[in-house]
């Protein structure tokens, strides 16, 4: 095996694994989120203190546009 061939192959390993990691987060983010645990949760909350309550946990902001992949515009 050529040293380019294993640096790819090195870079694929990671990316895969970079890929679960970022899923395993998100993962762990939606299951402990408040909303997972209400009655009706697809409704809108009905006061300013229920939406602060739902919206007490972590929040997942998008990545800015010069640090998403080459396919993400699609």
């Amino acid at each position: 095996m050529k040293a380019a061939q294993l640096r790819r192959l090195v870079g694929k390993v990671a990316a895969v694994v970079e890929e679960m990691n970022e899923a395993q987060l998100r993962m762990i983010i939606l299951r402990s989120a408040p909303d997972r645990y209400l009655l009706n949760s697809n409704e809108a909350p009905a006061t300013y203190r229920e939406f602060l309550a739902r919206t007490s946990g972590p929040l997942l902001h998008e990545p800015p546009a010069s640090r998403r992949g080459p396919h993400s515009s699609r």
